[in-house]
């Protein structure tokens, strides 16, 4: 099974077109949440990224990855590519 990948983002953030063009290079299928102005939405990614209210904020399956530059982190360090391998569960 393809781990879900999730991510939330503003509609004009840089680091938002950043990490979506990372996904994208990949062919990663993911679920975007523009939460452009909903403070609502905002309160619950935070909940949901505990505490942490910076965007994007992304999920690979039940994980929290972080933001952008934690995504090319793991990129970077070749560990990206395992957690959106597919899981033999």
């Amino acid at each position: 099974m393809v781990p879900t990948v999730e991510i939330y983002t503003w509609s004009r953030c840089p680091f938002c077109s950043r990490a979506k063009a990372l996904l994208d290079s990949k062919n990663v299928d993911y679920t975007e949440y523009c939460i452009d102005g909903d403070d609502q939405a905002r309160a619950a990614m935070a909940t949901r990224a505990n505490g942490q209210r910076s965007l994007p904020q992304i999920f690979i399956g039940d994980q929290h990855i972080g933001g952008c530059d934690d995504l090319y982190s793991l990129d970077a360090h070749g560990q990206l590519d395992d957690l959106l391998q597919v899981s033999s569960v």
